[in-house]
């Protein structure tokens, strides 16, 4: 067949060091040659290897055998070594179909030349090899992706995803603008599925590469690929699914992803998945998995319904040594666990050949179903590793009231309650954490009191050599169940809500139910659960020492604590007997409190932070300092001005003024106690009223959308001036008062517009305020008040004539 082809227009063989390729060349030879067409070369070429088995390039296998975050590469090509299957002439055909490639050439035998190209490179990496021999002929290819025929596009893509499988030719492909190309390419509407797939094959196989998963995140990308994630071929929803699984590789993509919602599509697609299509659950699994290593993520798949598994090494089903019956029933149970979990795919068997270390770090995404119990079930085994994961999982799933109640009436508090105790630390810590997110819930603390949790916590928190974490943890829970305020909130929010219907004294009588005689499991859980015998006086020292030495946000839980097991007298006796006072004093003495404090260096919003949490550890302690001031004993030992002074102190600090009205009432409590002042005012009430009364009032003022809570605020605060309080205006020019003050003039009612003209007529004495006076406004709203000849004309006149107007 070579001898029919003129002298002239052979070309070079393929290893010539000079060989180019030209339009022009080719152009030549398609108008002499018309005989020797693409599709009879191709005939020739490859009637002897058609029949051979062909290696199709995909970028992964269908193979379930899976391990998440690694990078999903292409199936191996069938390399040839004999160098038999391939003729010395065959391959030297190459050249003109790589030729017959070039622009100027008919549009027809471009596509039989792409076409010989795509079935001759599926003979394995050789002819892939021979290919690439020819510079320009992957931009020739991509060249093609334009093509209008639907089988040039799809033979140029198959020969890309073909070439792109092999490593070393990965960067031509993407570096010839293949990405771009494709990108556009699959966003025409009409397209069929061949192209679809061996576009998204080929990118499949990019994206192995760090550097082009980089590139190819992008939102025109992304978006196309969500879409695609919806076709009706099960080809093409593996191949995107492919791609994304592989663009989660880099960390850096995550952001952009979770803004197209990738999320919920592949979430949809492991719950439902296509039918017999396991690639497509294997993909959005190992998507997801990635994306749920940061916590963030790792909440938003778990608010598509999705668990995280943690999956366990199956141990051999060797005799158990131990002859007792009851060692049979949990081995027997043990391996009825075992045996379930490997059918429900959260247990791998030892055949699997992956290191333990490896397992360790793998986790399974089920529904959250079928994730609850495994979860639950793998709490009874024996595997101490998997028993701490599943309770890290379970930490990590009870982010909503719905899981926690589903991990509570799955059997998860028993199961973690019988294992605070376990002697191994790690399984410890898991399980504290994940009662104390089980704790947020109502009902799991109702539950946990049930089960005598506060005994195991206890005694946990005694041990001197637990963590500091793992102490504040067993404080959370403690709190929340030792809550003070939980019987009031019991009875409002859990009892009945029309309280006109029954006498106050009936509707106190009735527990959380609404029955009346039912006994409160909030004001009996002290009772119930011999709190005076756990509570002794090691656990109260303990106590103390935490209270003198942490945070502000753990003094503000044991001063809770405290206060709430200060309601049952014998504990209230263990509490006074030890040294309460140093633990209140170091409250007491916040360091961000202190007027010589240096915080130039620190960030306004940290401070602010500071103050806040501070604020809230003085309250608590404030509480439960008014509380234990009803006992005569501790009433005799406290040193009465100590406190005193360091109250009055907080009382002008920055602290919150919602965190001051404790502060104010503990001062009033011990005031009493050094008896009555003769001939001066009592100085702590006058401080009361100017760092926590006046204050109030006027946020009441600023804050409250009501017109009655306005006018009583502004009254009260005007008989607070009347009764000539030193500096009780100044205190109110302060806090910001004159704005409200003109405000509630122009648009309160009668009695609130008579109140604030006479605190405005008070202020106005003051030359300093007349600024702020008339930059509030008042002088248009008190000639109003005059001309209108209304019942306050007269003081408002008075007030006028105080301005200088």
């Amino acid at each position: 067949m070579a001898l029919t082809l003129p002298t002239h227009l052979k070309f070079r063989p393929p290893n010539h060091p000079k060989r180019t390729i030209l339009a022009t060349h080719v152009a030549v030879f398609t108008v002499r040659t018309r005989k020797l067409t693409p599709r009879t070369l191709s005939s020739f070429k490859f009637h002897c290897f058609l029949n051979r088995p062909s290696v199709l390039t995909r970028a992964c296998s269908d193979g379930e055998s899976d391990v998440s975050a690694i990078t999903q590469e292409p199936a191996s090509l069938d390399v040839d070594t004999t160098g038999d299957s391939m003729s010395t002439i065959g391959d030297g055909y190459v050249a003109l179909f790589v030729r017959m490639l070039g622009l100027d050439n008919d549009p027809l035998d471009r596509r039989e030349a792409i076409d010989a190209l795509w079935k001759y490179s599926l003979g394995g990496k050789k002819c892939v090899d021979t290919i690439m021999q020819f510079p320009g002929s992957v931009n020739l290819t991509v060249n093609l992706l334009k093509s209008e025929s639907d089988s040039a596009r799809e033979a140029a893509a198959g020969l890309l995803r073909v070439v792109s499988s092999v490593n070393v030719y990965r960067d031509s492909v993407a570096e010839s603008g293949a990405i771009e190309e494709i990108t556009g390419l699959l966003r025409r509407s009409s397209l069929s599925s061949n192209v679809k797939e061996q576009s998204l094959c080929t990118l499949w196989n990019l994206s192995v590469d760090e550097k082009h998963r980089i590139k190819m995140a992008n939102f025109d990308l992304l978006h196309v690929l969500m879409k695609l994630l919806e076709d009706d071929k099960v080809r093409v929803v593996e191949a995107a699914g492919g791609v994304l699984a592989n663009l989660t590789l880099s960390k850096s993509n995550h952001k952009i992803m979770i803004e197209v919602g990738v999320i919920p599509k592949l979430a949809r697609l492991l719950k439902t998945g296509m039918e017999g299509s396991k690639v497509i659950r294997k993909e959005a699994k190992n998507a997801l998995l990635e994306l749920a290593k940061d916590e963030y993520n790792k909440i938003l798949v778990m608010e598509e319904g999705l668990v995280l598994v943690p999956l366990v090494e199956q141990r051999s089903k060797a005799p158990s040594p131990f002859n007792s019956e009851e060692a049979k029933v949990n081995a027997m149970d043990g391996q009825a666990r075992q045996q379930f979990l490997d059918r429900k795919g959260a247990i791998e068997i030892e055949d699997n050949k992956l290191n333990h270390e490896l397992l360790s770090s793998r986790f399974t995404l089920l529904p959250w179903t079928d994730g609850v119990a495994r979860l639950v079930l793998i709490l009874g085994l024996e595997d101490e590793l998997a028993v701490a994961r599943a309770a890290e999982a379970i930490a990590d799933a009870s982010f909503s009231e719905h899981m926690r109640v589903s991990f509570m009436e799955a059997g998860a508090v028993n199961q973690l309650t019988e294992l605070i105790n376990h002697p191994n630390d790690k399984i410890r810590c898991a399980v504290v954490r994940a009662l104390e997110r089980l704790s947020v819930s109502n009902a799991v603390c109702k539950r946990l009191e049930e089960e005598n949790v506060l005994h195991s916590l206890i005694n946990l928190l005694n041990h001197l050599e637990i963590s500091s974490n793992i102490t504040k943890t067993i404080l959370d829970i403690l709190t929340r169940i030792l809550d003070p305020s939980k019987e009031m909130k019991s009875k409002f929010f859990e009892g009945p809500a029309k309280f006109s219907e029954k006498g106050w004294d009936e509707t106190r009588n009735m527990g959380p139910g609404g029955k009346e005689n039912e006994i409160s499991v909030s004001t009996t859980s002290l009772k119930t659960t011999n709190a005076v015998d756990v509570l002794d006086s090691a656990v109260l020292t303990r106590l103390i020492d935490i209270l003198k030495t942490s945070s502000s946000d753990v003094q503000r839980k044991v001063a809770s604590i405290l206060e709430f097991v200060s309601v049952v007298e014998p504990c209230t006796e263990k509490i006074i007997s030890i040294d309460i006072e140093s633990g209140l004093d170091a409250v007491f003495k916040q360091e961000c409190l202190k007027a010589e404090a240096d915080f130039d260096g620190q960030k306004p919003e940290l401070h602010a932070l500071e103050i806040e949490e501070a604020g809230y550890a003085i309250s608590a302690a404030s509480r439960l300092l008014t509380k234990l001031l009803d006992f005569e004993h501790f009433r005799r030992k406290i040193n009465a001005y100590h406190f005193t002074k360091l109250l009055r102190g907080v009382l002008k600090s920055d602290i919150p003024l919602y965190h001051k009205d404790w502060v104010a009432a503990c001062l009033v409590k011990l005031s009493s106690l050094s008896g009555p002042y003769s001939g001066f005012e009592n100085p702590i009430n006058m401080e009361v009223t100017l760092y926590e009364t006046i204050p109030r009032l006027v946020e009441q003022m600023k804050t409250s959308f009501s017109p009655e809570v306005q006018e009583a605020a502004v009254v009260e605060l005007n008989r607070i001036i009347s009764e000539g309080v030193v500096d009780s205006t100044r205190a109110v020019s302060a806090e910001g008062g004159i704005f409200p003050l003109v405000k509630l003039i122009e648009n309160g009612t009668e009695r609130a517009v008579d109140a604030g003209l006479a605190i405005l007529y008070n202020l106005s004495m003051d030359s300093e305020n007349h600024a702020a006076i008339i930059a509030a406004g008042a002088v248009p709203v008190l000639r109003r008040i005059v001309l209108s000849q209304r019942s306050h004309w007269a003081r408002a006149l008075r007030l006028l004539r105080n301005l200088p107007t």
